[in-house]
């Protein structure tokens, strides 16, 4: 008899469940639109009647070996709790693991959705070969996570991996978090259009303003779009992103030391346009870079920031590579956390 399990993505707007097998392989998966205005308790409602939907396909043939759920906030791993999520308001304290293992009567996983993103990546992704990693997720904010072999590393409390928080200028742009100058207030998708609004308060004539002008859900991608056409401000924009994740990398990879960094999330889709900065900042910011750099400076240019490839080089070379599962990261992630369990 085969194992599968079930991996959950919460998300602000939508809700994605997918069922998986023990091998990776994706078994079904549905999306459903997260009703958050509804509250907790439809929002549990409507996840539990979809996993049911799906496990009930499999039950029979193949062996549940539990749910993970990749949710956006902070978790108490101890008590399956969400501390904090500004995306899932009136969760904070509420025993949500409990809950939904009393309705499924199985086990249940929680884990931050960063996170999970992380370790689906580290699974079947771009650090598959890797034996530890850290990604950064660029979406609205700036998430991470770190994985040692096949676990994540949770911190103290549960909250390593906030690298949307680091400081990378100090006295930098006001970030909700009370700080200034965090990373996520120059490499998240809200970041790309704030740099882009203030370009056009300085140009009203740009390719940006008539870009803003004409799309009234003006967005990242917007600005992408005019950087791969050559204008200048859009592309000045894109290369803040990659100075500021040069430097929050940097950082990192003298800090960790580890063989791999993977760059995801939405913005990452536009990894061509802000890729070259982030490799100019990592020579010249990190020694243990320096050193363990798996491409030659005159032919990284080309090779790496167009193409988002690098030449792994052998097992002492430090890699920073674009995410290949794109969105499915977190499912897939979700799904590892209960057939890790029984490891």
């Amino acid at each position: 008899m085969a194992y599968f399990s079930v991996g959950v993505d919460l998300g602000g707007t939508n809700l994605r469940i997918a069922a998986v097998g023990e091998q990776g392989n994706l078994l079904e998966k549905l999306t459903l639109g997260t009703q958050i205005a509804l509250g907790r308790e439809q929002v549990i409602r409507d996840m539990c009647e979809a996993i049911q939907q799906i496990t009930q396909k499999y039950e029979n043939s193949d062996t549940l070996l539990g749910i993970g759920i990749g949710v956006p906030g902070i978790i108490d791993m101890k008590t399956g709790m969400v501390r904090g999520s500004p995306n899932l308001p009136g969760w904070a304290g509420f025993p949500v693991q409990a809950e939904i293992e009393r309705r499924l009567q199985t086990r249940v996983f929680l884990e931050n959705d960063a996170n999970v993103a992380a370790l689906g990546e580290k699974w079947l992704g771009a650090a598959r070969d890797a034996e530890h990693m850290a990604i950064f997720t660029l979406g609205t904010g700036v998430g991470g996570g770190i994985v040692f072999g096949e676990r994540i590393w949770h911190g103290m409390t549960g909250m390593a991996g906030e690298f949307g928080h680091i400081t990378v200028e100090p006295e930098g742009v006001p970030c909700g978090c009370g700080n200034r100058g965090c990373l996520e207030r120059y490499s998240s998708a809200t970041a790309v259009v704030r740099m882009a609004r203030e370009a056009i308060a300085k140009n009203s004539a740009s390719e940006l303003s008539r870009a803003a002008n004409s799309n009234a859900e003006f967005s990242a991608k917007a600005v992408y779009n005019l950087a791969i056409q050559g204008d200048e401000e859009a592309k000045r924009i894109f290369r803040c992103v990659g100075w500021a994740l040069g430097i929050a990398i940097a950082g990192l990879v003298n800090a960790l030391n580890l063989s791999m960094y993977v760059v995801g999330g939405g913005v990452s889709s536009a990894w061509d346009a802000f890729s070259p900065t982030i490799f100019e900042e990592l020579r010249q910011r990190s020694l243990v870079y320096a050193a363990t750099d798996p491409c030659p400076v005159s032919s990284s240019k080309e090779g790496r920031g167009a193409a988002g490839q690098v030449d792994p080089g052998g097992p002492t070379k430090t890699i920073v590579t674009r995410a290949l599962l794109g969105s499915d990261a977190g499912l897939y992630g979700a799904a590892r956390l209960p057939m890790l369990a029984g490891a």
